[in-house]
């Protein structure tokens, strides 16, 4: 008896909040995998373009990682709870900023498209808009608490999911980010909704309904003054759009070929030498494929497997259904931003100019996607258990 009090009081004196250092690593991991093949990708186009500095594009995003990293940590100290009184303000805050970028002579307008905000210091208010959904979808979900499973009320949170989804494509003109966040706000509420069947049809429906578009424009359309109806045909038909989209696509697709499955060595790209247009944005995945090959790609993919595994372990086992939530929305976020890279780069689907995830340039970017970290990462500082505890969990 005496020995099992004795162990029973040492698991309580071990008990003690879980903090994902796992999370953490993978997450700094993949920013130095992403800094060196920024080097490696942008160092030719830096150096033509800023005056023989080939380190531009490195060193401003390696001080803004450094940062990024920073943030995250200091989110991850505080309670994820403080979150809840501020994120229907922040939620209405990211459309007002949109809108901005449209109506005031603050939006700022890059690569061809108007979706930066100039206030003291340049931004993309859409990257707000993501973590104002993944916050703020959870409070209205455990609000209406047993009433999720009513049509209207599935249908009042996917007004607004949308909102702030049309507000990324109407006011910012960017389609890739809407599409997103509506992804992120959709499987919210199939989580939280007891039926799934309503979900499958709804997939299945839009997907027949896009192919068939889709097949219709491919076969009776040739050209177009409409940009995204360009995207599609260039898509479709790459050889014949050349000017329109197609040359990207095709020399992405030469250089992911060319790799082979040990690459030709980091630095040794060809295609980054001014043939892929601003290869450090979202075809960054194309330089990978060519200069580590197969090997190097699958190697990524498995850090952002493992790095998904640890959001979806930290869901699984959070202390309460709206940190659950959150880190669930963080977990579709990223996931839907590798996938739809990855399609494009592939060519499976239009270019729509979504970045690779801790690997793209992009200084917005990393440091909203390092404040999600954060945010998972305080949710999992609030998981109460025992090391061995854990140890079960994750084998489990």
């Amino acid at each position: 008896m005496e020995q099992k009090e004795k162990k029973r009081r040492k698991k309580k004196s071990n008990r003690g909040a879980y903090y994902d250092y796992n999370l953490l690593a993978i997450v700094i991991l993949l920013i130095c995998f992403g800094l060196i093949m920024l080097y490696s990708t942008s160092a030719y186009e830096a150096q033509m373009k800023f005056h023989g500095d080939d380190m531009y594009y490195f060193r401003r995003q390696a001080l803004i990682s450094v940062g990024a990293i920073a943030v995250a940590i200091f989110i991850s100290k505080w309670d994820y709870h403080l979150m809840i009184p501020f994120a229907g303000t922040l939620y209405l805050i990211s459309v007002v900023l949109m809108a901005m970028v449209r109506f005031t002579p603050f939006g700022v307008e890059a690569y061809g498209s108007r979706r930066w905000l100039k206030l003291g210091i340049q931004f993309q208010p859409a990257e707000i808009a993501k973590i104002a959904i993944i916050i703020y979808m959870p409070i209205l979900v455990i609000k209406m608490g047993k009433q999720v499973k009513q049509l209207r009320a599935v249908i009042w949170l996917l007004i607004f999911g949308m909102i702030q989804a049309g507000a990324a494509f109407v006011f910012t003109d960017n389609l890739s980010t809407g599409m997103i966040i509506g992804g992120i706000a959709v499987v919210m509420i199939f989580i939280a909704h007891p039926k799934t069947k309503p979900f499958v049809v709804l997939a299945l429906g839009t997907s027949v309904v896009a192919g068939s578009v889709i097949a219709y424009m491919g076969m009776t359309m040739t050209t177009s003054d409409n940009f995204r109806i360009r995207r599609i045909l260039s898509w479709l038909h790459p050889e014949a759009n050349m000017s329109s989209g197609g040359y990207q696509v095709l020399q992405g697709l030469y250089a992911i070929g060319s790799g082979g499955f040990f690459g030709k060595g980091l630095g040794n790209s060809a295609q980054k030498l001014g043939t892929i247009p601003e290869a450090q944005n979202d075809m960054i995945f194309s330089i990978v494929c060519e200069e580590l090959g197969v090997f190097g790609a699958a190697l990524l993919l498995l850090m952002f497997g493992y790095l998904l595994y640890r959001l979806f372990f930290i869901a699984q086992n959070a202390p309460d259904l709206y940190g659950t939530l959150v880190v669930t929305g963080i977990f579709v976020h990223i996931a839907l931003q590798v996938i739809l890279n990855l399609c494009v780069v592939l060519n499976l689907m239009p270019t729509t100019g979504i970045t690779l995830p801790f690997v793209s340039y992009g200084g917005t970017s990393i440091l909203f996607l390092m404040a999600e970290m954060g945010i998972a990462l305080s949710v999992s500082g609030r998981i109460q258990t025992t090391g061995e505890d854990i140890t079960e969990a994750e084998t489990a």
